[in-house]
């Protein structure tokens, strides 16, 4: 039995659940369609080259949560995952996460997708634990803040150092699949790194390093 830690996006998913729901509020009429696109695609764009300002980001994400009553909220995220989540979900996702449940693994996903959008991923695919930027919650409404550090970078081990505190568990024996240059950190704390269809740097640096490079796409 060992911690097998999964990133979402283009990793279990075949896609940006970030910037998707980013495109689908717009898609929804939910935010200003020129503004809300450009901004979003230019902060994909900044994440895909490692140069985000994860803070900057996430004001611009959670943003919307401010603007709309919790229940209108709710319903345009379970539309959103019917019809962008699931069809992103492939069967060798499926297939890996029931390969190391079969094992007794304890399964994490560490994303820097905030939580509004990815805690009930999590539950789609049936992992239990996840770390994600918690949107700020008070008085039955969301602030547009975070509470505590982004998961993101660096920031992933932080988190995962904090929950392994309160776990109980440690790495010895651990998986973190990415599909990132931007998990770099992670990758290189745990015992077993996998690249998961890889950008171009985490590429060059596992084959480089020989860690395996796999493909979760059907």
């Amino acid at each position: 039995m060992a911690l097998a830690i999964f990133d979402l996006d283009h990793t279990l998913l075949d896609g940006d659940s970030d910037h998707a729901f980013g495109q689908f509020l717009v898609d929804q009429g939910m935010v200003d369609p020129q503004v809300h696109k450009h901004r979003n695609d230019h902060f994909y764009q900044q994440y895909k080259a490692g140069t985000l300002d994860i803070h900057e980001y996430l004001e611009f994400a959670l943003r919307p949560l401010t603007e709309y009553s919790l229940q209108e909220m709710l319903d345009a995220r379970q539309t959103f995952l019917q019809e962008r989540v699931v069809p992103l979900i492939s069967q060798k996702s499926r297939d890996l996460i029931a390969h190391h449940k079969r094992l007794g693994d304890t399964l994490l996903i560490i994303t820097a997708t905030n939580g509004f959008v990815t805690y009930p991923i999590a539950e789609l695919l049936g992992i239990e634990h996840i770390i994600a930027p918690h949107p700020e919650f008070i008085d039955g409404g969301y602030t547009g803040k975070i509470t505590g550090t982004p998961s993101f970078q660096h920031g992933k081990v932080i988190r995962l150092q904090d929950w392994l505190a309160g776990q109980g568990f440690d790495l010895t024996g651990s998986w973190f699949y990415s599909d990132s240059h931007n998990d770099l950190p992670l990758l290189e704390v745990v015992d077993h790194p996998v690249a998961v269809d890889p950008d171009e740097r985490l590429e060059a640096i596992a084959r480089q390093r020989g860690w395996p490079i796999i493909s979760l796409r059907d």
